[in-house]
C-alpha cells in the first residue's frame, strides 16, 4: 500500500497537483509547457468532454477525429515533468482507492509539442525537429534507477569527446519510442538528440550579467558525433519525459518547432504561425487509422 504522504489526494480523490481523477485523463496525452498552448491545440477538437486546471496544470480531454486525446501543460523544466508524468501513470495504474498498482498495467502514449532552439546553423528556424534521443544534462533522472533505460555507449563516447566537466551532472542519454518515431516522421521533419538543461540560461550557455562555469557548452555539444549521431537542439523538458516514460513503460516522442538559432544568433519572426502547423501536423499524423 502506498502511504498518504508519498501518493497525495486531493478532498475530492483526484490526484494532487494535476487535480485529475482517472475518467478525466486519456491513455494519449500531448504535453505542452504553456497552459495557453493548450487551447490553442484543442480548438482543432471535435468536442471536449473534460476542463481541469490546479496552478500550471491545465488539462482539457475530448475528441479529435473520433480519437481520445488528453492536452496538458507542463510549466517548464524537468521537476515539473517528474509531478506530471509520475501522476498521470498514478492515474492509469494505481488504484487510488486502495492505493496499490494495478496488476493489469497500461501504456501511455505521449507526446510533446513544445519549442526549442537549434544548435546548428543548417535547422532554419521555423522548421520542426523530432528528437530521436534525449541527452539528460539537468540531473533529475539520476534519482532513479536508470541502468536500465541509459545508453552507455554514447555516454561514454559524449563524456570522452567533451571531456564534460565533474562538477554539472552526469549525461544520460535515452532513445525515443520505435512506434512513434515511425509514425511522425516525413520529410518535414529534422531529427537528431535534444539536450535537456537544467535552465534556461546559464544551463543553456546564456550570459547576461553572470560569468559561466562552462564557457565552451555550446561547442562541446555542436562538436559531438557518434555514428550518424549529433546534438541537434536544446530544451528544458524532453529527457525527463523519455526517461521516466521508459522506466514506467510508456511511449514518448518529443516534436519541437524551432524558434531560435543560437549558432547564428536568430530568433523566429512568427513563432505564433510556426507551433500552430506542428500542432496541426501532430494532432493529424495521432489520428490517422
Amino acid at each position: 500500500m502506498i502511504k498518504n504522504s508519498e501518493l497525495i489526494l486531493n478532498p475530492d480523490g483526484s490526484v494532487y497537483h494535476l487535480n485529475l481523477k482517472p475518467h478525466q485523463i486519456s491513455d494519449t496525452i500531448i504535453t505542452v509547457g504553456d497552459p495557453d498552448r493548450v487551447d490553442k491545440v484543442t480548438q482543432y477538437f471535435d468536442r471536449i468532454d473534460h476542463h481541469i486546471q490546479k496552478r500550471e496544470f491545465k488539462t482539457k480531454t475530448g475528441l479529435y477525429k473520433g480519437k481520445s486525446i488528453s492536452v496538458i501543460s507542463t510549466g517548464i523544466g524537468a521537476d515539473n515533468i517528474d509531478i506530471v508524468l509520475n501522476e498521470l501513470d498514478a492515474l492509469h495504474n494505481v488504484d487510488l482507492n486502495n492505493r496499490v498498482p494495478k496488476s493489469k498495467l497500461k501504456s501511455l502514449t505521449i507526446v510533446r509539442i513544445g519549442t526549442s532552439g537549434a544548435l546548428h546553423q543548417d535547422i532554419p528556424i521555423d522548421s520542426f525537429l523530432m528528437s530521436t534521443h534525449a541527452l539528460d544534462i539537468n540531473g533529475m533522472l539520476r534519482y532513479y534507477r536508470t541502468e536500465k533505460i541509459a545508453d552507455i555507449d554514447l555516454e561514454n563516447s559524449f563524456t570522452s569527446q567533451t571531456d564534460w566537466p565533474e562538477n554539472i551532472a552526469k549525461p544520460l542519454f535515452i532513445a525515443a519510442d520505435d512506434s512513434l518515431q515511425k509514425l511522425f516522421s516525413s520529410s518535414l521533419l529534422y531529427s537528431g538528440i535534444t539536450a535537456t538543461a537544467a535552465g534556461f540560461y546559464g544551463p543553456q550557455g546564456r550570459s547576461l550579467r553572470l560569468g559561466l562555469s562552462n564557457p565552451n557548452f555550446h561547442k562541446q555539444l555542436q562538436n559531438f558525433n557518434y555514428e550518424d549521431f549529433r546534438i541537434t537542439n536544446l530544451e528544458m523538458e524532453t529527457s525527463a519525459i523519455y526517461g521516466l516514460s521508459k522506466l514506467m513503460g510508456h511511449k514518448a516522442c518529443s516534436l519541437n518547432a524551432i524558434l531560435a538559432n543560437r549558432a547564428n544568433g536568430t530568433f523566429s519572426t512568427s513563432p505564433e504561425q510556426t507551433i500552430d502547423q506542428l500542432i496541426r501536423y501532430t494532432l493529424d499524423k495521432i489520428a490517422q487509422p
